[in-house]
């Protein structure tokens, strides 16, 4: 498939996870992407495998800190103006911590907050005048399961993916007459840095963890799984969606 022939791509998260496979996945199918990411050798190791794929004419990596509102204003006006444009913004950097919410300190929710909720505002408000000069465009941001369901000692950040579902739906709501779609997707029990290591408390009751797994497949999913659908959403395939969230856990929270 070449869905993405002539589309302009801006990808954050892009140094790992789900954020990396999904601009392999978007350079697959022939779209131009800026990868941006904090983190300097994840973006190296996006860069290779382009290389090795034969893709990287068509990307750019930049390090781009999406909680720095100046960084994400002049990181996002040279993404559009390498471009030439901006089709679509898919907002997948985000950070996982864990800890008791009773010992939780207000410098822990704001880091999380700041990263995960703010960034993810920064950088739509940021793209929107691009997104809507080109005739709309696409934004795919990312909650999560923790959103609906009970994922205990994460409270901060499942407060940060329920309100990016809501953000979702309210961009949804006031630019789908200008040509806008704005959809989340919400993965669950999928395999990368940020599940392999969540910084549980020592003392983690795991009891109330056994429901985290998936009733499909032989355990967490790859995050190839994602970003195959995070392609789906933002190619005209995904024309008639905009507004909800996608869940994809492998049946986890049947």
């Amino acid at each position: 498939m070449q869905r993405f022939l002539g589309r302009k791509v801006l990808i954050t998260g892009a140094g790992s996870g789900i954020g990396q496979a999904t601009v392999h996945r978007i350079l697959a199918e022939g779209g131009r992407v800026v990868a941006a990411d904090v983190n300097t050798s994840g973006l190296a190791a996006t860069a290779d495998r382009a290389t090795a794929d034969g893709t990287a004419e068509r990307l750019t990596t930049t390090v781009l800190d999406i909680a720095d509102e100046a960084a994400v204003r002049a990181g996002t006006a040279a993404a559009v103006e390498d471009l030439g444009g901006l089709d679509v913004l898919v907002n997948a950097a985000g950070i996982l911590r864990s800890a008791h919410t009773h010992e939780m300190t207000l410098d822990f929710w704001n880091t999380v907050l700041a990263v995960n909720l703010t960034g993810t505002f920064l950088m739509t408000r940021e793209a929107l005048p691009a997104l809507l000069a080109g005739g709309g465009g696409v934004i795919v941001n990312f909650s999560s399961t923790s959103a609906s369901f009970a994922h205990p000692y994460m409270a901060a950040y499942a407060a940060t993916k329920g309100g990016i579902q809501s953000f979702t739906h309210a961009i949804a709501q006031e630019y789908a007459k200008q040509g806008l779609r704005a959809v989340c997707v919400a993965p669950g029990s999928i395999s990368s840095g940020m599940t392999h290591n969540p910084g549980l408390p020592a003392d983690t009751d795991h009891s109330l963890l056994a429901k985290l797994s998936p009733a499909i497949g032989a355990g967490f999913a790859g995050p190839e799984t994602v970003a195959g659908v995070i392609a789906m959403l933002a190619s005209e395939d995904g024309a008639f969606i905009t507004g909800t969230e996608i869940r994809i856990d492998g049946g986890t929270h049947m």
